[in-house]
Order: C-alpha cells, then sequence, then structure tokens
C-alpha cells in the first residue's frame, strides 16, 4: 500500500496549501478548505484512502473520515471548489485575489497514473503552521 503524506504549509481564510508526498517523494502541491470554510475540512490525522468511481468523478481516491462521504482527490484551483475535497495542482498562486493551484488537471492524471494500480492508500495529514 503506498503511503501519501499531506504536510500543510499555509493556513489563510482562502484555504490549507500544502505539499504532497508519496512514499516520502515530494509529488504536487495541495489545497483544501480551512476549518472557517462552509465545508468541512479534514483534521490533522491518519487516514484510509478507498478507490471511488462516481459520476464527476469517475475514478479518484475518496479520503474516509467518520462521518463524512464523498472526500475526494480531485483537480481544482481554489478553495470554493473545494467542497471539503483535496485539490491536487502543479503550482501554486492567485486566481484574481483568491489563493489558487494551477495545472490542477495534469497533477490530478499524474497523480492517478502513480497509483493505478492502487486500490487502497495510507494517507496522513500533518500541520506545520
Amino acid at each position: 500500500m503506498k503511503k501519501l503524506r499531506i504536510v500543510r504549509l499555509e493556513k489563510s481564510e482562502e484555504g490549507l496549501i500544502g505539499i504532497l508526498l508519496i512514499d516520502g517523494k515530494v509529488d504536487c502541491f495541495t489545497l483544501q478548505p480551512d476549518e472557517n470554510d462552509v465545508h468541512f475540512s479534514i483534521p490533522v490525522g491518519n487516514y484510509l484512502c478507498k478507490r471511488f468511481h462516481g459520476k464527476k468523478w469517475i475514478d479518484t481516491f475518496e479520503i474516509l473520515v467518520k462521518g463524512h462521504t464523498s472526500l475526494l482527490f480531485h483537480a481544482l484551483n481554489t478553495e470554493d471548489q473545494s467542497e471539503g475535497c483535496i485539490g491536487l495542482g502543479e503550482t501554486v498562486g492567485y486566481l484574481g485575489s483568491k489563493r489558487a493551484i494551477f495545472s490542477s488537471g495534469k497533477a490530478f492524471f499524474d497523480f492517478m497514473s502513480k497509483l493505478k494500480d492502487e486500490t487502497e492508500l495510507n494517507l496522513v495529514i500533518v500541520d506545520c503552521f
């Protein structure tokens, strides 16, 4: 089972920006909602992720958090697109006045390609702020 680690580096009203490591190697940036967002913010902790097939996100991984469903990895640019999920991107910047991640579609495609043979993942989320 592959081991994922998200190290959250930046906290603002525009979300939590971090880096994703796969088996100890930096893979991409992440963007999640902060705890003040209208959507759920995944707390620091250790989580099991399982392969997920849905209508909007045909093939991804769901982060299993007690009391919540459909917390997924997927492509997005800004916190308001997350709906509690974790977005993946290649770079960080601003989209207008909002903090954002970019090349998200490519980062998500690369993520799924690296994990194409996996059905379950171990995810650890930590804060550095």
